[in-house]
């Protein structure tokens, strides 16, 4: 039996992309990043959730993305707000269906992601 340890994204700033998924999710690294990888596990453990690495990667973002994360919250609103002050952007995306219960952003490397209202 398979299960998911680590979903790993490419990010051109390291640094960038560490300080902002740290934030975002309160993840810490798992231990000293190298120059071009990192692993970040939930602070209160890595059973506590999937793991994220992020590895240095110059190539290009492609759009729309094959993969993205779908990040819940209670408080939809707050959340996006607290994301794009620590440098998330608003994505300019014409596909919401009606009534569509999810914003779509991207972070610091422009990787998508969308947070979904489960407050209802």
């Amino acid at each position: 039996m398979l299960t998911i340890g680590t979903v790993v994204l490419g990010v051109d700033d390291l640094q960038r992309a560490m300080a902002f998924w740290c934030a975002a999710l309160d993840y810490v690294p798992r231990r000293e990043p190298r120059e071009d990888w990192v692993i970040l596990d939930p602070r209160s453990g890595a059973d506590a959730g999937t793991s994220i690495a992020l590895s240095q990667d110059r190539s290009r973002v492609s759009l729309p993305p094959r993969m993205h994360f779908d990040l819940y919250a209670d408080d939809q609103r707050a959340e996006i707000d607290r994301l794009v002050g620590l440098g998330a952007r608003h994505i300019d995306w014409d596909r919401y269906p009606p009534g569509a219960d999810w914003i779509v952003l991207e972070d610091t490397e422009g990787n998508r992601f969308d947070v979904i209202d489960t407050s209802g």
